[in-house]
């Protein structure tokens, strides 16, 4: 059931695997490429900063998804970018047909927002545990920034991380790349700092990230990822990140959402993202509404 779902958003990106052979409390390992791959395991060619151009792993397919299991990929990294075209490109086409060009022009504006709200149980040094007060203060973020994503008739789809915090996507044609979508996030994001300091944090600095919600608009460049739609999380729970209608913020909790639990979600509410790529809208249009007056 839950496999038709989790691959239509996988579909056409990049991954990178995060593998735990020795379970969720053992050590685990990010992995960019893997040599050699089963026939069935698609790949595609792309570059990365100083390095030659590399293979690197798409799932487009159940076989993948469950070789992905099998080498204990608990973890679904995606890009934000696809690698192929589609009706809704609309940059350039000089290099039409490349796939590392495709791969320069993102289909959403990425809103990661994690709270740094300590239970006090915490060890020292460690990051903020998932607790109810810093959930709630996180969906209370999240609503403002919809707010302001609203004022601007755009469209935003909100999904728990999975873990502590939410992630917001507000859907784009693909027109500018990975440097236009991160000088949207980070204006839209200022502005909303300017708005509620007392709540609000872009810090790096993790200590000046306490008592307030880090809303990290830096996932905006091209190779960053975060865990895709319906990944499983590495927590005792087995939690899963999960699309969720804006009006159920204050009513649910991360854990809810298990892979135990959400099968039985599918089948009552099915894919709240189903039609994310077909809510885009013109990000160009955001910028010139958005660009500060002189």
């Amino acid at each position: 059931l839950v496999s038709s779902f989790l691959l239509a958003h996988l579909k056409d990106r990049r991954l990178t695997l995060r593998r735990y052979p020795y379970g969720i409390y053992g050590q685990y390992f990010f992995q960019k490429h893997y040599q050699p791959v089963p026939d069935f395991v698609e790949k595609v060619t792309l570059s990365a900063h100083d390095v030659p151009d590399q293979d690197y792993l798409l799932c487009n397919n159940l076989a993948t998804l469950l070789w992905l299991g099998q080498i204990a990929d608990i973890e679904l990294h995606t890009w934000f970018s696809r690698v192929k075209a589609g009706a809704d490109f609309r940059a350039d086409t000089r290099d039409a047909g490349k796939a590392d060009y495709y791969a320069n022009y993102p289909d959403f504006v990425v809103f990661d927002l994690d709270p740094y709200i300590y239970s006090g149980k915490e060890a020292a040094r460690a990051e903020p545990e998932l607790n109810r007060v810093a959930f709630t203060k996180t969906c209370q973020v999240a609503l403002k920034l919809k707010e302001v994503l609203d004022s601007l008739s755009f469209p935003s789809f909100v999904k728990t991380s999975g873990r502590t915090g939410l992630h917001i996507f507000v859907p784009i044609l693909r027109q500018l790349d990975f440097h236009g979508t991160h000088s949207a996030a980070e204006t839209l994001s200022r502005f909303l700092l300017q708005q509620y300091p007392d709540q609000i944090t872009l810090d790096w600095a993790v200590e000046k990230r306490v008592g307030k919600i880090f809303l990290d608009y830096n996932q905006n460049i091209r190779g960053k990822t975060l865990a895709s739609v319906y990944s499983p999380r590495p927590s005792p729970e087995a939690s899963v990140s999960v699309p969720l209608r804006w009006d159920e913020l204050s009513k649910v909790y991360p854990t809810d959402f298990t892979i135990m639990t959400v099968p039985e979600r599918l089948v009552e509410v099915g894919d709240l993202w189903t039609n994310i790529l077909e809510a885009k809208i013109d990000l160009i249009k955001l910028v010139s509404v958005i660009k500060p007056k002189k």
